[in-house]
Formats: C-alpha cells, structure tokens, sequence
C-alpha cells in the first residue's frame, strides 16, 4: 500500500486532481468529508465539541450546529485551536478505520486534504502519508473558478487564500507538484503522468 497526501490551496483544482486519479484506480479518501461526519450526529467529536464550546452548538438532530460553531471559533485563534485539538485527532482516527476498510491491500491511497501543512492531520495516523502532491493553479485561474463554481468574490476569496499555506509552504514538503493552468486535457496528462510515478513507488516497496 502506498499513502499518498494531495493537496493545494482553494480553487487549484484539487477535487478534480483526486477525481482523475479515482478514475485510474486509487482509493480517496476526502478528508473534509470527514471532518463533517465527526461532528454529525453519533460522531467521534461531537460530546467533546459541547463539552468544550457549551450547549449552544448542540443541534437539534443530536450532531453539532456547524454554523453556530463557525460563529464562535471564527477570528479566533485560541478558539480555532482547542477545536483542532478535539477534531483533528478525531478525523485521524476515522482515516485509520477507514484505510482499515478498503479491500484492495496494494492500493494507492490519496488522502484528499486541504491542511497538509498546516496540521498533523493524515501524518499522525496508524497511517501517514509516505508521498506529498501539491496541486497549484495560476492566482487568477483560482480566483475565477471560485467565484464561478462556488459564488465567493474575489475579495472574500484573497482573504480566505492568504488564511491558508502558501506555495513555497507546500512546494516545501511536496514530492510531486501539478501545475493546472485550467487545460483539463493537460491536466489529465499530468495526472496519468502522477499516477505512472506513484506505481512505479508502489512497486519498489515491494522489490
């Protein structure tokens, strides 16, 4: 089994990156997908969650109220930092089980993941991350696919860009960068490309 860490920042193309990648054979694991299910109802974190930011974050179906929860760490750091502290050890954990699940024991496994560098997350698990791929996109490229797809201004989007890593950040710890100028052709080809290199590492765990 090979690990693999995928990420970049906001509107890089990093989905569509994991998708092509499904598509060849690899098994995704979207780490923001689980970020969400710890605090639904019977989540891993949703009693610690309470416990730490009061009943007011409780919803009604027995999960957590994610709004009312954004209110209270927004802007503030030490908020934002106890609940990384509860959430993120929860999400390693539902990434371990499952990794645990899959059925297919000499998989590529892509850890689809936002905040590579900014968190232990996908690192301090049963199962790190061996491989780190940085997918980057032209800063008006990003901006325009933001605003496009998911409705958010431009200065909005700056702001929520400049919140997150930076390029030399990822580029940094990055074994593998894509380069997504907006050519989905392309982008398939570097991602065939990806996917021949990532094998070939599988192969030689093993040789």
């Amino acid at each position: 089994m090979l690990i693999v860490g995928l990420t970049g920042g906001m509107g890089v193309g990093k989905s569509t990156v994991a998708g092509l990648l499904s598509d060849l054979g690899a098994e995704i694991i979207d780490v923001d997908a689980l970020g969400r299910k710890i605090l639904e109802p019977g989540g891993l974190a949703v009693s610690a969650v309470i416990d730490r930011f009061g009943p007011d974050v409780a919803g009604t179906d027995g999960g957590i109220n994610r709004a009312a929860l954004a209110e209270i760490v927004f802007g503030d750091d030490d908020h934002l930092t106890a609940l990384e502290e509860i959430s993120h050890p929860a999400i390693n954990e539902l990434m371990d089980q499952t990794v645990d699940a899959l059925e297919v024991a000499d998989a590529i496994v892509i850890y689809d993941m936002a905040v590579l560098v900014e968190s232990r997350l996908g690192y301090a698990t049963k199962y790190p991350y061996e491989v780190v791929v940085v997918v980057e996109a032209p800063m008006a490229d990003r901006l325009e696919r933001l605003q496009n797809q998911r409705g958010i201004e431009q200065d909005d989007a700056l702001a929520r860009i400049e919140s997150q890593a930076s390029d030399e950040q990822r580029r940094a710890v990055a074994q593998f960068i894509i380069a997504n100028g907006g050519d989905l052709a392309a982008l398939s080809d570097a991602t065939n490309q990806l996917w021949g290199q990532l094998e070939q590492l599988l192969a030689s765990k093993h040789s």
